[in-house]
């Protein structure tokens, strides 16, 4: 008696080649590619990869140091002649402002974190002479802006004759805040 053989069938998918995704495996890579992948193919042209930002510009980031030295010196100048007082906490927030903009602005550049120092020691200075001059007009009934533009030096007179301790350890806060700031926000 001879038995029949059935024909040869194909594979059926079973649980696991059911995914619409199992497709064969290009030879040597170890899983198939993901859908709408697409390998590239040899000698075919690969778009190239973006530039990376600039991360060591000291121009930039000198640039926008000064920039946020002359607004935090205002806004500084505002604080003071609005309260009557110097703010240690204004004056850690005027470093710490030039600072994170020199580092985000100019990266890793070794200079800048001095460079805001220095400018943020300038920046307290002259918002605290804004803050006197304005307080000085105030009480004399005069505009801010003929006290501070026409009259500087009795401005600075007034200044000199009201620094105290406090005004300078202000000027050091300031300029430790800068400092670091340009480190931490260059990292």
């Amino acid at each position: 008696m001879s038995q029949s053989v059935p024909p040869a069938q194909p594979p059926q998918p079973g649980p696991v080649d059911a995914s619409p995704y199992a497709q064969q495996a290009p030879a040597g890579a170890p899983y198939p590619p993901q859908p709408g992948a697409h390998a590239a193919q040899p000698g075919a042209f690969a778009p190239p990869a973006p530039a990376a930002p600039a991360r060591n510009n000291a121009v930039l980031g000198i640039v926008a140091a000064v920039i946020a030295a002359v607004v935090t010196a205002a806004l500084y100048g505002l604080v003071i002649g609005a309260t009557k007082h110097e703010i240690g906490y204004a004056a850690v927030g005027v470093g710490f402002v030039v600072g994170l903009a020199a580092g985000k602005a100019g990266g890793r550049n070794p200079v800048l974190p001095v460079v805001s120092a220095i400018l943020a020691l300038g920046s307290v200075y002259v918002g605290q002479l804004v803050g006197e001059a304005m307080i000085g007009a105030d009480q004399l009934h005069v505009s801010f802006g003929e006290l501070f533009f026409q009259h500087i030096d009795v401005v600075q007179k007034v200044w000199k004759e009201d620094a105290d301790p406090l005004t300078f350890l202000f000027f050091a806060i300031a300029a430790f805040a800068a400092f670091s700031g340009a480190k931490k926000a260059a990292a």
